[in-house]
């Protein structure tokens, strides 16, 4: 009896391991990696699947990578037009038109820089099918940005939203996206935020698109905003920025470092800094 006791108990055991083994993995259980190595998963894990994204005009493909032990999937652009004059519906025109993969590295670069990078995802160059792109950590989300203001959403901590929401404005600004939208801020389930694709930023302009969007700034964003360096920055992105555009870069930086100073000189620091 002893012995069949002892079977049946190895048996149970053995069933409880094969339904936990059985439950899929979410996104809270995956293992957690650095950085560095997500980047080097990216660059060389092999695609074992891939599919077109539904959204968006940049051909972009969601790959699934695994380097045998870990499976993830990763987001596929390789984007790069380039057009003297470039015409849209709505009627306007660009001239020295740029939709480049190149940015979304560039952008994840100067992220590094100013440490904004915890707001991306990780962004790799990679080749896949001969064609050359960027490739992007696949993230948990539950929506994004259009579809929660078409669902009419508001997040349960109003101060932590908006204080993501003023960093996001402030990189926008500094990069200079021409084709900003809802789509690009993504939405976690916990209510953090990523921005993603800039395959239209960094335009050669040495203005704000929109500095009445600049209200506060993180203080970390804001110091590290001062303490930029153009050599730095150009050995950083010398890969995917021509010089007129990082000296753009620049530019912006010392505007939106002065509208900032000049607030805190206005309305003290605790107003404007967070």
């Amino acid at each position: 009896m002893r012995e069949l006791r002892l079977s049946w108990l190895a048996l149970l055991v053995a069933a409880a391991v094969y339904l936990i083994c059985s439950i899929p993995l979410t996104a809270t259980d995956e293992p957690t990696f650095s950085k560095e190595q997500i980047k080097q998963f990216l660059l060389h894990a092999k695609v074992v699947n891939s599919q077109e994204s539904k959204k968006g005009v940049t051909h972009t493909s969601r790959l699934t990578l695994s380097d045998g032990t870990f499976t993830h999937d990763a987001s596929f652009q390789p984007i790069d037009e380039h057009k003297t004059v470039q015409a849209f519906a709505d009627g306007r025109s660009e001239i020295n038109f740029v939709d480049s993969y190149k940015y979304n590295l560039a952008a994840y670069a100067l992220a590094e820089l100013i440490g904004f990078d915890d707001m991306m995802p990780v962004y790799v160059e990679r080749k896949w099918k001969g064609r050359t792109g960027s490739l992007s950590w696949w993230l948990p989300v539950k929506m994004d940005e259009e579809e929660r203001v078409k669902r009419k959403l508001e997040p349960p901590d109003q101060d932590a939203w908006n204080n993501q929401m003023y960093k996001i404005r402030v990189f926008d600004q500094l990069v200079y996206d021409a084709d900003p939208n809802l789509t690009n801020v993504l939405i976690g389930e916990n209510w953090q935020l990523w921005r993603i694709d800039f395959t239209r930023a960094f335009r050669t302009s040495n203005e704000l698109k929109d500095p009445g969007g600049l209200v506060r700034c993180d203080r970390q964003l804001f110091e590290k905003l001062k303490a930029l360096n153009a050599n730095e920055l150009k050995e950083k992105t010398k890969q995917y920025l021509t010089d007129t555009e990082m000296k753009a870069v620049i530019a912006r930086r010392d505007k939106i470092v002065g509208i900032f100073q000049k607030m805190i000189a206005e309305k003290g620091e605790n107003e404007v800094l967070y």
